[in-house]
């Protein structure tokens, strides 16, 4: 099986009401945009993949992508990681390409991919995601409501200048819900972004006095207290804190978060596939979490396809005892906008989310939203390929080209 042509469409579904998104202060979000990535093989299996997006930045990607990733076996997954490893030396990183790849292989197999990961079809518990900073006092109706709906467990947002508007927020939002609702609480600190609002970094100092008043108000974890590549502060605040310290959702794959296994500082390994190194990285991430007695339990903020791809990863693990993010800020982030190009993802009565049964990552593009919300920018078959190298390079470079690919090497 080989790569026959890929495709790639800009994204942009309109949201029903502005989002504030707390990793961006001050940043009105008005539509849901990223980048879809359609893979064909030459049995004709459609492999897909979304890459989050601010708007069209990634143009230019399909020319980089083509020569990269036509003519290769799709199923070879360690050989489309190097590829993209190498396609990212002098930028982007386009590892979320990967999952199209396991969509394919699932597919060929007539298996969902969390099967091929060794995982099997069950019910999971979904934590309520808020993705907004709120008035404490509206954030406790907000979150009533959610028990209502059969959510459990909830996460907060803070992104306060002063720290102890950051304390009086969790302080509010505990004794307003009370003690049956399991509450953890992200600080965006990992990657910071200051491109309208001017928040400042997290310390040490601030990271561990403000873990202590998650403990104080009985919080479960705290996400991203401190830069993504603080090892050593992120190590001690583990160790300092009497709450679960979670990060590592978009950290640069294996090769960083072995890092952070070997200082030892998370509770809770957060990978997203579509950031973190893809499938087959965030799979060497659960494997150590269950050597080392940690927690796995992926980031899902993306899009529903990225959600698609983590929530195979969730069922690969058959160990995690932490609830699976679910993505919502109404009325701007809700379901129907979230996943805009296929079916809208939604739990049961009780906060459960069924497994799905369909082949590869668990989902089929809605042809219709596709042309109403998405433009493809880009379409390379291995033909096109061929003529597009002959015509840059001449005949007699293409072929030596051909000659060189197609040796066998020790």
């Amino acid at each position: 099986m080989r790569i026959r042509s890929i495709e790639l469409h800009h994204v942009s579904i309109p949201l029903p009401e502005t989002f504030w998104p707390s990793w961006i202060p001050g940043y009105p979000q008005t539509h849901n945009r990223f980048t879809l990535a359609k893979l064909v093989t030459d049995d004709g299996i459609e492999g897909y993949a979304a890459g989050q997006a601010m708007g069209k930045e990634r143009q230019g990607l399909g020319d980089l992508l083509g020569s990269y990733l036509l003519g290769t076996d799709p199923t070879d997954i360690d050989r489309v990681q190097d590829l993209i490893k190498q396609a990212g030396f002098l930028g982007w990183r386009n590892f979320w390409i990967e999952a199209a790849c396991w969509d394919i292989m699932g597919k060929a197999e007539g298996r969902p991919v969390y099967e091929l990961l060794g995982g099997t079809p069950r019910s999971i518990p979904l934590y309520l995601s808020t993705g907004e900073v709120h008035p404490p006092e509206q954030r406790v109706d907000e979150l009533l409501a959610g028990m209502q709906r059969g959510f459990r467990t909830a996460k907060l947002r803070v992104k306060s200048p002063d720290l102890a508007e950051d304390i009086r927020q969790i302080e509010i939002v505990r004794k307003g819900v009370g003690d049956e609702l399991t509450l953890g609480v992200d600080a965006n600190q990992g990657w910071l972004v200051s491109i309208v609002d001017r928040v400042p970094a997290w310390d040490l100092k601030r990271a561990t006095e403000f873990a202590a008043a998650c403990h104080a108000n009985g919080f479960s974890w705290l996400e991203e207290p401190l830069d993504w590549h603080d090892y050593d502060g992120l190590a001690a605040l583990k160790q300092r804190s009497n709450v679960k310290i979670a990060g590592a959702e978009l950290n640069h794959g294996w090769d960083e978060i072995k890092i952070m296994f070997e200082k030892d500082c998370f509770d809770i390994y957060q990978p997203d596939a579509t950031f973190a190194g893809g499938i087959a990285q965030v799979k060497k991430v659960i494997d150590a979490c269950h050597e080392r007695d940690r927690i796995y339990s992926p980031h899902t903020w993306t899009n529903g396809i990225g959600f698609h791809v983590n929530w195979n990863l969730a069922l690969a693990d058959q160990k995690s005892p932490h609830p699976l993010e679910y993505p919502l800020e109404e009325p701007g982030w809700i379901p129907e906008f979230r996943e805009g190009i296929i079916d809208p993802i939604t739990p049961d009565a009780n906060g459960m989310l069924p497994a799905f049964r369909r082949p590869g990552l668990g989902f089929e593009i809605d042809e219709r939203r596709l042309r109403k919300y998405g433009k493809r920018f880009f379409k390379l078959s291995e033909t096109g390929l061929k003529l597009r190298v002959i015509r840059e390079k001449g005949i007699r470079a293409a072929l030596e080209i051909k000659k060189r690919k197609g040796a066998k090497h020790p």
